[in-house]
């Protein structure tokens, strides 16, 4: 049985689903998306993804978005496959829309394509193991911070890390350790929590602002610094963070042990923190 999804304006069987070989997502990845997280049905940070969903649509221009409308298409089509207890993945993408091709905006402009789905979530990762990553060349745009849907240079870094055998790829400008593939990156050094500063060369994921915040509450030394590639390799403890991985410490970069070569305790606190904070969580 097809599940059910939200198509402009509309719940339908995903087997139904058109795109217009017209459509700009599809042409020329014009368009933004987002990936929630549902916790026993409850939504987590949803006022977060929202608002970064807006930010993203007005750095490229697209208007005519219901932004605050789609908690409510959330929970619907969470309702509507019978996840709405569960623990489930939501997925949303806008593009600006089906139109002939030009590199310029449309005129007049066409209504964005609009498309929401939710999995039941299945983990890739045992935080208690902790993973593995490997460091690539960040050839990547300057506007990493627009959760844009063109990720092309993500999937071949991604790509490359899963055939070595490893969970992700950590980018590398300038000799810093920017951010994963799909997460955000975090070093102990010097017993302090860093994170490369929220700019236009990271994607500013709603887990990590959230581990931030975690940080100041509980008065745990940290800053937005720099991470260099040298760092890596003398932090007691790395970790990543994101909507489908929480909290994942990273025992092992480019094959070479971090710390003790096991999850370590900062990362496993801020874990134990972060799925607290989910387990309050009202979306309401």
């Amino acid at each position: 049985m097809s599940p059910i999804v939200y198509f402009n304006g509309a719940y339908v069987p995903k087997d139904e689903v058109r795109i217009s070989p017209d459509d700009r997502g599809f042409v020329f990845a014009d368009g933004i998306y987002e990936v929630a997280r549902s916790y026993g049905g409850r939504i987590f940070g949803l006022d977060l993804h929202l608002r970064r969903l807006a930010d993203g649509l007005a750095a490229i221009e697209i208007g005519g978005v219901d932004v605050p409308g789609f908690g409510a298409v959330f929970r619907e089509v969470l309702e509507r496959n019978g996840m709405g207890s569960a623990n489930a993945t939501i997925y949303l993408q806008v593009t600006r829309g089906a139109a002939p091709r030009t590199h310029w905006f449309p005129n007049p402009l066409p209504p964005p394509t609009v498309y929401v789905e939710a999995k039941a979530f299945a983990p890739r990762a045992d935080p208690a193991a902790g993973v593995d990553v490997i460091t690539v060349p960040d050839i990547r745009w300057t506007r990493c911070d627009i959760k844009a849907i063109g990720l092309l240079p993500n999937t071949l870094a991604n790509q490359r890390a899963h055939a070595a055998g490893a969970y992700e790829a950590v980018f590398i400008r300038d000799s810093v350790a920017i951010e994963g593939t799909a997460s955000n990156l975090f070093a102990v050094v010097d017993g302090e929590v860093r994170t490369a500063p929220a700019n236009n060369f990271i994607l500013p994921g709603v887990s990590r602002e959230v581990v931030l915040r975690l940080c100041r509450q509980h008065e745990i030394r940290h800053a937005e610094l720099p991470v260099f590639l040298e760092d890596l390799t003398r932090a007691s403890e790395v970790f990543l963070t994101g909507t489908s991985i929480e909290v994942m410490p990273v025992v092992r970069v480019d094959g070479k042990p971090v710390g003790s070569g096991r999850p370590g305790p900062m990362a496993r606190g801020l874990l134990g923190l972060f799925r607290a904070e989910t387990a309050r969580a009202t979306d309401d």
